[in-house]
């Protein structure tokens, strides 16, 4: 009896063992799909961008508990659990990977082996996010990736606040409509053929921008080239 409860022991110890091993090679896998997805996406946007300065990137399945501006003494990208959880297309992690690649290219500019350039971006944040929401739709362009991918990142990702005039970033739904605009007026071929139309996120934001989008409607049909101040 002693001798089959002994192998009966060693059997399920085996057993759980080997499900131990499974489950951690499998987990390994995942994260190494998810590190070679992000490296070919972010690869792809800097040789198909011209990009001529060295960045790498980086999977790290935390969560980035402090938001804001990426390492830029590394010049390395990192894409953590809980921004990279938002995107659900290669056009999404195009989009995120585009906006961090416009803010290290940035560090490599100005005096001072690029510190003048990281700490401007610092200092006028609402305007270097705008700047860096529309380079990252002429990155994706030309790397062949769909920039309504930004919007339904963006719709996903970042709530609403109340008010942006003492915060350091703008409201969402000026991003939006920010990113709307210039879509449609530069690459208007994605907005006519929207691949995105049946996108819940993507309708969502048609639901929810469309005071601000009524505002690019009479500014197109005035033939006006004032700014708009979206809300």
């Amino acid at each position: 009896m002693k001798k089959l409860v002994l192998v009966l022991l060693t059997l399920l110890a085996f057993s759980a063992q080997n499900v131990f091993a499974e489950d951690y090679n499998a987990v390994i896998t995942k994260d190494r799909n998810i590190q070679n997805q992000i490296s070919e996406i972010g690869f792809k946007l800097l040789n198909s961008n011209q990009i001529d300065v060295r960045m790498v990137f980086a999977y790290n399945k935390k969560d980035k508990l402090i938001k804001g501006y990426p390492e830029l003494t590394k010049r390395q990208i990192v894409l953590y659990k809980d921004t990279i959880q938002y995107t659900n297309t290669e056009d999404e992690i195009a989009a995120l990977l585009a906006r961090e690649i416009c803010k290290v290219a940035e560090s490599y500019t100005g005096q001072f082996r690029g510190m003048i350039g990281g700490a401007q971006t610092k200092l006028a944040p609402k305007k270097f996010e705008i700047f860096f929401d529309k380079r990252a739709v002429d990155f994706m362009v030309k790397a062949g990736y769909n920039p309504l991918g930004l919007i339904t990142y963006i719709n996903k990702a970042f709530p609403q606040k109340r008010f942006d005039k003492f915060a350091r970033t703008n409201l969402t739904s000026k991003r939006l409509a920010n990113i709307y605009e210039y879509i449609y007026t530069k690459y208007p071929v994605f907005i006519e053929n929207n691949e995105y139309i049946n996108n819940y996120y993507y309708q969502n934001f048609l639901l929810t921008s469309q005071n601000n989008r009524k505002k690019l409607a009479e500014k197109i049909k005035n033939h006006s080239k004032e700014i708009i101040k979206y809300e």
